[in-house]
């Protein structure tokens, strides 16, 4: 069965709207692993525009489950991944005027330093995701480099308008499942998915875990976190 990561950054981005200290994005992760999340996801971006670090931090001292850090390939972060210890890293590409994370990293491009950076992040005892586009050559290249795991951007699939153009995504994300599997690498999935379309690539099976924040935390404004998380978990299960 697939796991559900919920990614909490938008819970702070409410907060930082207002400067205050409320909602607390630490208490929203623990309300979403009392309704079943099999982790917590948080983007420490290097402009500090939602999660902080002090969020970070009394996470990894909280939560009961896994923390995945999502973050920038930079010396900075490397540091404090090194430091905090999470249970995992992502690594995203990250521009400071994006509103999200608008694509994969190119590995090829950044072969030489993701090498040198996942083997320090391995040593020290923390599993490495590189959040790429379903592309057969970026697969390749995350195996060389030596990533565990791969994060399918699924923000294409998610922005299709047509049938026919979703089904051409959809079976991109396939062969990239397939593609990371015969390489050894653990395949996780996120960006843009919500309640609405998700059920297809669930159906594509091979997919460990599901990223999913925007969505979830735009419901739980309505329901509630938990509701908001159980429905979520009931779409991938």
């Amino acid at each position: 069965m697939a796991k559900l990561g919920v990614n909490v950054d938008h819970i702070a981005t409410i907060r930082q709207a207002r400067g205050i200290n409320e909602p607390d994005p630490v208490a929203a992760a623990m309300i979403a692993e009392l309704a079943g999340a099999d982790g917590i996801t948080v983007h420490l971006r290097e402009d500090r525009r939602h999660i902080q670090d002090r969020d970070v931090e009394i996470l990894r001292r909280t939560i009961q489950t896994r923390l995945n850090l999502e973050m920038a390939l930079t010396d900075e972060m490397i540091s404090i991944a090194l430091n905090l210890l999470p249970d995992s890293v992502t690594l995203v590409p990250e521009g400071r005027h994006e509103l999200t994370t608008e694509g994969g990293l190119d590995v090829n491009l950044l072969r030489a330093t993701l090498k040198q950076k996942i083997a320090l992040l391995q040593q020290a005892g923390i599993v490495v995701s590189l959040f790429v586009e379903p592309d057969l050559e970026q697969i390749k290249s995350c195996h060389r480099v030596g990533a565990d795991y791969i994060e399918i951007h699924t923000g294409t699939y998610c922005e299709m308008k047509t049938v026919a153009d979703r089904r051409e995504q959809l079976q991109r994300v396939r062969l990239a499942i397939s593609a990371a599997h015969k390489l050894g690498l653990g395949v996780n999935a996120g960006h843009g998915l919500n309640y609405q379309n998700v059920g297809p690539v669930v159906a594509l099976g091979g997919i460990e875990e599901f990223n999913i924040g925007h969505s979830i935390v735009a419901r739980a404004s309505l329901v509630g976190m938990e509701r908001a998380v159980r429905e979520m978990i009931a779409l991938l299960r």
